[in-house]
């Protein structure tokens, strides 16, 4: 079994719980580990690795070891950072919850030898999620040009609000006078976009969402989109340039750049305990229809 760690660096009071994973991963030494490189260099020397271990640095060292799986050692922000490494190779992400939220990553601290046994045996369940794709004039993100969450176009610090005229198949939707725009996915319906006003979708609906960010029109709100349609941008506004992003990455971008939004070709692969769908999370963690009379 061949088992990549990701994870962005170790925080001084995660030591003691990474160790722990390291131990529940070396009671089974017949798994090869496959460490990030700069996580490997933030712990050297202070967590004990019985495993036969590799690091591995870019996309095409992770598709070359030839991966069954990939273990996230944070929050829902390393996941993301995560999927930019794990692409189209099909391997299926096991996210353990170090971080605040831990709506993706759903495995808590207490259940971490208890989620790799139903590894081993087949027993966890595999969400297909749906990843945006953004199409450019200019090759803003490389060959990273996809977002497990969202992609937005957002104003430059103080500046004044843009324009942005938006257009679904080539026909024309409306104009955004706002300080930007969110086209989130089913799994982004909880991020960015249900912080500005946008719906909870869930994750296998085939729709987008698109979201004004701080708009100046009383009468504009959010719409869902099926998500075979291409969504396409022209932004105007008194500054030069602008912010383009994929979940948490950006760009600057000035307003030439041409901008499409399409439904990637590949999907990402997350793996969750049986007990942990969607509407439980929605409850647990957003506390979805929390009133006291139902207590």
């Amino acid at each position: 079994m061949r088992i990549a760690l990701f994870s962005r660096f170790l925080k001084k009071e995660q030591q003691q719980l990474v160790q722990e994973v390291f131990d529940a991963l070396a009671r089974r030494p017949e798994w090869e580990l496959y460490i990030y490189q700069e996580y490997y260099d933030s712990f050297m020397g202070r967590i004990k690795i019985n495993n036969p271990f590799h690091c591995f640095q870019t996309h095409e060292d992770f598709r070359a070891a030839e991966l069954d799986c990939c273990i996230t050692l944070g929050g829902d922000g390393t996941i993301l950072e995560a999927v930019t490494y794990v692409r189209d190779t099909g391997v299926p992400i096991l996210g353990l919850n170090m971080g605040r939220l831990g709506f993706l990553a759903m495995i808590e601290k207490h259940r971490i030898e208890e989620s790799l046994q139903a590894f081993e045996q087949g027993a966890l369940v595999e969400d297909k999620r749906v990843l945006l794709q953004l199409e450019s004039s200019s090759p803003l993100f490389g060959s990273a040009n996809f977002a497990l969450n969202d992609f937005a176009i957002l104003k430059r610090d103080t500046s004044s609000m843009v324009i942005i005229h938006t257009y679904v198949n080539g026909e024309f939707l409306n104009s955004y006078w706002a300080d930007g725009i969110i086209v989130a996915s089913p799994t982004g319906s909880t991020g960015y976009s249900l912080s500005c006003g946008g719906p909870i979708i869930f994750p296998r609906s085939g729709n987008f969402i698109i979201t004004p960010v701080a708009p100046h029109n009383l009468n504009v709100r959010p719409i869902v989109l099926s998500d075979d349609v291409v969504i396409s941008f022209e932004v105007e506004g008194r500054a030069e340039h602008f912010l383009c992003t994929l979940d948490s990455r950006y760009r600057a971008i000035q307003a030439s750049c041409q901008l499409a939004i399409r439904k990637c070709d590949f999907q990402t692969t997350l793996l969750r305990p049986d007990d942990r769908n969607f509407l439980y999370m929605i409850r647990k963690k957003l506390h979805w229809g929390t009133d006291s009379r139902n207590y």
